[in-house]
């Protein structure tokens, strides 16, 4: 740790907490310090990689990046107060704060809003402990601030939808608008257009994402996670995700000019052995705040104007960016700490312990998760229509799923991670900003990937006595789904279909749905 610089009691004046996702020198808690009378102050807590069963990538991700970071706030003249893994018995975050207020003893303590609500009351309550004022500033690093998208909530009431927000977001920010302040193209959403599968002879080449050999910082991370964390999921072998600016600039360069021209296309296409398709791979980097959001939407939005990406793929991308990321965040500023414990449809079963190994013959989830465990990555329709609708489908407990998304991705924060879970993959929170709950059969999973030709299962009980197959659990749970909340159904609009579906079945076709439901839920773990 390095020797403290304070003012002539001894004391320090302003310490400034910069929490492991707010890495960027733009963070405003770091604007106007005094480099002879102010520090920084960093803490790695070995509680925060256990407070779910954090997957190794995940800590290493954190930790090396936090180290970067702690380096380049050094080379530029900042006194840093570096709590590394072993510096402290202390395993909580809180714990080890209290420690460096009483050895530091600032005047005030300023940080930016932490992301995750239990970690900003965590630091508030310590600091109100130890007698030490507080200072907690907006995050400018979002492009909505909290009070912004509380205003913007008001109007809407109960239900808020994300499309309205986004359209709000392209004109306040003046993105893909044309000259009289239209969307460009004439329409403000082409997800129509994005929602292709693979051609049947497979994605063909892909230009390869950005990835990093891990430098002799990240080196000895991954010793001491091996080390230390020894026991938690995946692997570090493949381990090559962007750990500072310059490397999350380059990655961001190459998405640009390499990828995102088909990234529309085939955002949501499956096919096994191709974890990364067209994505970004950029949510890490953003998530850490290596990116700045702008930054990001201005190149997007450039490759448009300069004719190198099509307008589908440019929208489709930027709705990620500038929608959907902030929508979500805002939510779950207005929602928490309530949003944990949503449960509309009362689901209890104990998650499978297959999301742990990927020892599962549906070859769909047996996929997506034996990559999560090498990368710490699936992306947005493997985690919501193959991981999250079989939890949704079989009626999982959403904080037993809300524990496993946050701990085995990378790219994984929890106001990012709870209400897409909660509220997007689980319909956990009763259509809070969604309008349905997103739920399918075996035969989207067949339409969307190559995953069913070769699986145990069939999508469809048709194609299970063509095939001498048993019938998808994703198909079976999926019926059983309808007939358990065909009411709810066929009084929303946008899944009356599903209801009328269900309801022409016989009563001797429903009783033998059920009881093939109750064969699936018996065999959970064994699937």
């Amino acid at each position: 740790m390095t020797a403290q610089l304070g003012n002539a009691n001894g004391a320090t004046n302003t310490l400034v907490l910069v929490l492991g996702d707010q890495l960027s020198h733009a963070n405003p808690a770091l604007a106007g310090i005094d480099a002879r009378t102010d520090a920084v102050l960093m803490i790695e807590a070995p509680g925060e990689a256990t407070h779910v069963w954090s997957h190794k990538a995940r800590v290493t991700l954190f930790l090396s990046a936090m180290r970067h970071f702690r380096d380049e706030l050094r080379a530029r003249g900042f006194t840093v107060h570096y709590v590394a893994l072993s510096d402290s018995a202390e395993p909580a975050l809180a714990s080890r704060l209290r420690d460096q207020l009483r050895a530091l003893n600032p005047e005030v303590v300023r940080v930016a809003e932490p992301g995750e609500w239990r970690l900003a009351q965590d630091i508030a309550q310590t600091c109100a402990a130890a007698s030490t004022p507080l200072r907690v500033i907006d995050d400018t690093h979002f492009m909505c601030s909290r009070a912004e998208f509380t205003r913007w909530s008001q109007r809407y009431g109960r239900q808020l939808r994300m499309e309205f927000f986004y359209r709000e977001m392209r004109r306040t920010h003046r993105v893909l608008l044309d000259d009289a302040g239209e969307p460009e193209g004439g329409a403000w959403n082409f997800d129509a257009d994005n929602r292709k599968p693979y051609p049947k002879a497979g994605p063909g080449l892909i230009p390869p994402h950005e990835s990093f050999a891990p430098d002799a910082i990240t080196h000895e991370v991954m010793a001491e996670v091996e080390q230390r964390f020894a026991a938690h999921p995946g692997t570090l072998a493949h381990f090559a995700w962007p750990v500072s600016r310059a490397q999350a600039l380059l990655a961001l360069h190459t998405f640009i000019h390499a990828r995102l021209p088909n990234f529309g296309d085939h955002q949501d296409a499956m096919w096994a052995g191709t974890p990364f398709g067209w994505h970004s791979l950029l949510s890490t980097s953003l998530n850490l705040h290596l990116l700045d959001p702008r930054e990001v939407v201005e190149a997007a939005e450039a490759a448009y104007r300069a004719g190198r990406a099509p307008l589908a793929s440019v929208e489709g991308f930027i709705r990620q960016v500038l929608g959907w990321r902030e929508f979500i965040r805002g939510v779950y500023q207005l929602d928490m700490p309530d949003m944990t414990d949503a449960n509309h449809l009362h689901a209890t079963r104990a998650l499978p312990a297959w999301y742990w190994t990927g020892a599962t013959s549906m070859a769909c989830a047996r996929d997506a998760i034996e990559q999560t465990l090498r990368h710490g990555y699936s992306h947005h329709i493997q985690r919501l229509m193959v991981t999250g609708l079989f939890a949704l489908l079989a009626e999982i407990d959403p904080k037993q799923v809300a524990a496993w998304f946050l701990a085995v991705y990378v790219d994984a924060v929890e106001w990012a991670e709870l209400p897409n879970v909660a509220g997007m993959a689980l319909y956990a929170d009763g259509g809070r900003f969604t309008s349905k709950p997103y739920v399918a059969s075996g035969a989207y999973i067949d339409r969307m990937s190559n995953h069913c030709a070769a699986c145990h299962y069939a999508p469809t009980a048709k194609d299970a006595a063509k095939r001498s197959k048993p019938t998808c659990p994703y198909t079976v749970l999926y019926w059983n789904f309808l007939d358990r909340h065909e009411s709810a159904l066929a009084a929303n609009p946008r899944t009356a279909l599903m209801a009328k579906n269900v309801a022409r079945l016989s009563a001797e076709a429903r009783s033998a749905l059920r009881v093939d439901a109750q064969a699936v839920f018996d065999r959970l773990d064994v699937l």
